[in-house]
């Protein structure tokens, strides 16, 4: 029994010392200062950050460690719960900054010039459906399960590289319909932090989709793509996004209600289909036109691919692109990669508490969980690199070996047939027994120690 103890500490020291490492490697107090989350007295913002970053790799909550005794912090509980509650702390800052430096100084120095690397944009349910005072709660409808549930959406902004998957930032959103909000939220002074979050909170999915996009773009984040999917695709939403400088990689609905110009006539996408010729044999797509995006007389060149679905001839998928000078393959390619955020999204869940670690009913608190669970996947998914890329043990290695794999054309189109596949059978998400592979494929790439204690926990 002592050497069972001994070596549980042995692991918590380990553990601890990776943690510090990754904080003084990316500099996490001064991200945090930038994001103004910082005192003038007591306890510096840093300590507390990092015991609530540490909690899940314990498997303990704040609440049992003060219960049992055990890795007690210096401070008391009410001081954590005033720092989760910090007006002043921009969180949505914080995370931009950090997955910033990961990027710049840990992968893209690692990958060719000719890697393409991608934002994506998705949402997924932080659901609280036991709670009935939190603030800004509101009854959101889950497109992946077909009912409403009491919570927010999380709009997250994520970057890949093919091979790394790395949350940005997000935004809790309620809903800018006020029957569906529970609760409103609290009165605050307009200039502070706190008031604009909540504000950007009860916009449309896809304005707040915009201001993670500027704030990333602010960050100067190397991506020269936007991957999205049919929930975000609009003519609006494709010509603002171009505005801030990125092209658009996207899933199109097939709806007679939108309309793009093909030979100078507006029509939806399936009369334009159903006016060209399709393509014979075994080609992996049915069609490709050119077309125009058209928004209050501006008009911007698109690519518009219909993927072929194998299993029944009559079905197909509308991919767009707002750069023309792209292949249809290479579309297609480059869409797979939004994969990547559904395994992001059911890791944040199943592992590093996301929805069950914080039961506060402020909106600040709740935005602050968000923003401490996504560093933890930052670290996970870096020392999941690493653990992999023997480049990142010296700079010698820069120059004699390959890089990480990018997805593959053959990848990116069986994950194409899956989404298919998952759209006919009326839903919205990947299914879960894809997701659950990929999440093991990805926490096996992790080192064993961290590994373990993620599934302790």
């Amino acid at each position: 029994m002592n050497k069972s103890i001994t070596q549980d500490n042995l692991n918590d020291n380990k553990i601890s010392k990776s943690i510090r490492k990754f904080f003084t490697r990316f500099h996490l107090s001064s991200a945090l200062k930038a994001a103004n989350a910082y005192k003038k007295k007591g306890t510096s913002a840093t300590l507390i950050f990092q015991y609530l970053f540490l909690l899940v790799f314990s498997n303990r909550s704040m609440y049992m460690n003060l219960l049992i005794g055990k890795d007690t912090p210096n401070f008391a509980k009410d001081t954590v719960y005033r720092f989760m509650k910090m007006l002043q702390i921009n969180w949505l800052r914080f995370t931009t900054i950090l997955s910033s430096r990961i990027i710049k100084d840990a992968i893209v120095p690692l990958d060719s010039e000719d890697r393409v690397n991608v934002l994506i944009i998705d949402d997924s349910m932080f659901e609280r459906n036991r709670s009935k005072k939190v603030e800004l709660l509101a009854k959101v409808y889950d497109h992946a399960k077909h009912c409403y549930k009491f919570g927010f959406r999380m709009l997250t902004l994520g970057w890949s590289d093919g091979s790394t998957f790395l949350p940005v930032n997000s935004i809790l959103l309620s809903t800018e319909n006020k029957k569906n909000r529970i609760n409103e939220a609290k009165q605050l002074d307009k200039r502070t932090v706190g008031y604009k979050r909540r504000m950007l909170a009860v916009e449309k999915g896809t304005l707040a989709m915009l201001e993670l996009l500027r704030t990333a773009k602010k960050a100067d984040i190397p991506a020269k793509y936007v991957l999205f999917d049919s929930w975000f695709s609009s003519p609006s939403s494709l010509h603002s996004v171009k505005e801030i400088g990125y092209d658009v990689i996207a899933m199109v609905k097939k709806t007679p209600k939108m309309f793009f110009r093909f030979n100078g006539e507006d029509m939806p996408l399936t009369t334009i289909y159903n006016k060209n010729k399709k393509r014979r044999g075994r080609s992996r797509y049915l069609l490709s036109v050119q077309i125009d995006v058209v928004k209050d007389g501006k008009s911007i060149p698109a690519k518009v691919v219909y993927v072929r679905n194998k299993n029944k001839r009559n079905e197909y998928l509308c991919l767009i692109s707002t750069d023309i000078s792209l292949s249809e393959n290479e579309i297609i390619r480059i869409y797979g990669k939004r994969r990547d955020i559904e395994v992001f999204f059911k890791v944040c869940k199943s592992y590093l508490n996301l929805s069950k670690e914080c039961r506060s009913i402020s909106y600040d608190a709740m935005t602050a969980h968000t923003a401490i669970v996504f560093a933890r996947y930052m670290m996970l998914s870096l020392e999941s690199r690493e653990a992999n890329d023997p480049r990142s043990m010296g700079e010698l290695f820069l120059y004699f070996s390959d890089e990480l794999s990018d997805i593959t054309w053959i990848q990116a189109f069986q994950m194409m047939l899956q989404m298919f596949r998952t759209l006919l059978a009326d839903q919205i998400d990947i299914s879960n027994e894809k997701i659950d592979e990929m999440v093991d494929a990805f926490m096996d790439a992790i080192p064993a120690l961290l590994k373990s204690k993620l599934q302790a926990a």
